[in-house]
C-alpha cells in the first residue's frame, strides 16, 4: 500500500486525474492526503469534488482557505468574487451532499505510523503539536455545530498574535487564519497574512518564512518531531527541509500539481503539467 500527499487542486480536476493515473493510483489498494483548496479559479471544481469524494475511506481531505470560502458563500451569504469557480458547485444536484461532507473535513490530519503531519497552510511559532492538534478540533467543532454562525464571522486579520486567553471569535478566527492563510511571520511572531510572495520577495519587508521562525515550539528538537506537510504557498512551489515539505506548486496558475509519496524515505515528487495556457 502507497501513500501519497497531493497540493492544491484548486478545480483542476484533469490534471488530477492525470497525476492519479501516473502514481498508478487504486482506492482499494492505496491512500492519498489532499493537502486542502480542492476548489475554486480552476475549471473543474465541481468534477474535482466528486472525484475526491468518491475515493471515500482511502482519501484524507483537510480544509484549505478556498473551501472554507465556499462553505461560507453556500451557508453565510458570503459574496462571490469575480475568480472565483463555485457556481457549478452551489447549482449542483448534489450540492447539499457535497457541501455537508466539505464541512465535515478537519483542519489537520495525523499518521502517528509515518510521524506525518498535514496542514493546508501553516502553524505559528507559540504552538507546539499538542495546542495545534487542540486549536484544530476546536475549530472542527464549532463548524460542525453552527457553520453560518462560524463562517460570517470568518474574515479579517485580528488578532495576529497568539495569546493561550484568546477567547471566542478571536481565538477561533486566529485558530483558522493559522491553519489555512499563514505563510509569513515578523521578528516578534505575529502573522503577516498579507504577504503572498516568494521569500526572495519578502526577504526585504523582514519577514519569515512561518517555518524559519526563531524558538518555534511546533517542530521540538531539530530532526526529531514530526514531518508536516503542506501546500498553500504557490510561489514558494515545491519545498523541503528536515520538518516542512510544501507542495502546492502552482497547478492552477499554469505550472504543476505535485503528489509525494510518504511512506518512502527520500521520495521524489511526481508531477502533472497544467493542461491550459497560464
Amino acid at each position: 500500500m502507497a501513500v501519497y500527499a497531493i497540493g492544491d487542486v484548486q478545480g483542476c480536476d484533469s490534471e488530477l486525474g492525470d497525476l492519479l493515473t501516473a502514481l498508478k493510483f487504486s482506492a482499494d489498494r492505496d491512500s492519498v492526503w489532499f493537502v486542502g483548496d480542492l476548489v475554486n479559479r480552476g475549471p473543474g471544481s465541481l468534477k474535482a469534488l466528486r472525484r475526491i469524494r468518491s475515493l471515500g475511506d482511502a482519501a484524507s481531505v483537510i480544509l484549505g482557505n478556498h473551501d472554507l470560502h465556499l462553505l461560507a458563500v453556500a451557508y453565510a451569504d458570503a459574496k462571490l468574487r469575480s475568480d472565483d469557480t463555485l457556481s457549478d458547485i452551489l447549482a449542483a444536484s448534489d450540492r447539499d451532499a457535497l457541501l455537508e461532507w466539505l464541512c465535515s473535513r478537519p483542519l489537520m490530519h495525523e499518521d502517528a505510523s509515518l510521524r506525518v503531519s498535514m496542514i493546508h497552510a501553516g502553524l505559528p511559532p507559540q504552538w507546539d503539536m499538542t495546542t495545534a492538534r487542540q486549536c484544530a478540533r476546536e475549530y472542527e467543532k464549532a463548524l460542525r455545530r453552527d457553520p453560518r454562525k462560524l463562517l460570517e464571522r470568518l474574515y479579517g486579520d485580528e488578532p495576529d498574535r497568539w495569546d493561550d486567553a484568546l477567547q471566542g471569535e478571536a481565538r477561533l478566527r486566529f485558530i483558522v487564519n493559522c491553519f489555512t492563510r499563514l505563510r509569513y511571520v515578523d521578528a516578534d511572531g505575529r502573522l503577516a497574512l498579507r504577504a503572498k510572495g516568494s521569500p526572495k520577495k519578502e526577504k526585504a519587508k523582514a519577514l519569515i518564512p512561518w517555518f524559519e521562525a526563531p524558538g518555534a515550539r511546533w517542530h521540538g528538537p531539530r530532526g526529531h518531531g514530526a514531518r508536516v506537510i503542506c501546500g498553500h504557498w504557490s510561489t514558494l512551489g515545491f519545498f523541503q527541509n528536515e520538518e516542512v515539505t510544501a507542495i502546492d506548486t502552482g497547478c492552477v496558475w499554469g505550472d504543476t500539481l505535485t503528489a509525494i509519496r510518504l511512506d518512502v524515505a527520500d521520495a521524489k515528487p511526481i508531477q502533472v503539467g497544467c493542461k491550459r495556457p497560464s
